[in-house]
């Protein structure tokens, strides 16, 4: 914790001239981005995965015909499939995994009053009006939507609503370009509608992520969804 405060303050100190005061913001949209940069390789494999899901939804749909009545045996034969053509079934989860720690990292490094027995300076640190460590609950209770916290909130809540509304549009797209085949017999796979139905919303589960965290993991949130937004519709073309 205290090697990653040095390193959000040592950036904040770089950015200080640009920024002023917001510049520990920046410094940890910085850092985001950062982050985003070191994990891409991992989000272009995952969207090279996807496709290649997608082409061997034919051939999975022949699997079920032929062991409808052997769910072990059909488990065994679409592992086996994947594994032939070198396609990994957990390979999109692997981008959003490996940047668990780092807001983690932000979510107690600005929820913390203490750092290594010394007071969290970082917690002096605002974006404008809004405290890092603040949550939408104290920008409420200090001046309402209207105060100068309350505005920051309503700003950054109106991004990630327009970033969700980008990848619901995405995910809708992509979706009727790849539909997902019936099991055999016209049948659908069960449990399969359900997921269709909810997974063009995933993405405005955002917004209860932002209600609920500190300032500074909701820069981390916000930028990271920014970035997959576009990352998708670059990739996914």
């Amino acid at each position: 914790m205290s090697v990653f405060a040095s390193l959000v303050e040592r950036l904040a100190d770089l950015l200080q001239p640009l920024f002023g005061a917001s510049a520990a913001a920046a410094a940890i949209v910085l850092f985001t981005a950062l982050v985003r940069l070191l994990v891409h390789p991992l989000s272009r494999a995952a969207a090279r995965g996807q496709k290649a899901r997608a082409e061997l939804q034919p051939r999975i749909a022949e699997l079920r015909r032929e062991h409808a009545k052997n769910p072990e045996r059909l488990q065994r034969a679409v592992l086996e499939l994947h594994a032939e053509e070198k396609v990994s079934p957990l390979s999109g989860c692997l981008p959003s995994l490996c940047q668990l720690p780092a807001f983690f990292l932000l979510y107690h490094l600005f929820s913390s009053s203490t750092i290594g027995g010394e007071a969290n300076e970082l917690l002096s640190h605002r974006l404008l009006a809004a405290p890092l460590g603040g949550r939408w609950s104290d920008a409420l209770g200090d001046g309402g939507l209207l105060g100068g916290a309350g505005v920051v909130y309503v700003t950054l809540f109106a991004v990630v609503a327009g970033v969700a509304a980008f990848s619901y549009r995405l995910t809708k797209r992509s979706m009727a370009e790849r539909p997902v085949l019936p099991a055999g017999d016209g049948e659908a796979v069960p449990g399969m509608g359900a997921i269709t139905k909810v997974m063009p919303f995933m993405s405005f589960f955002t917004l209860v992520t932002v209600a609920v965290v500190p300032l500074a993991a909701t820069l981390y949130v916000v930028t990271s969804t920014t970035w997959s937004a576009v990352e998708r519709a670059v990739l996914h073309r």
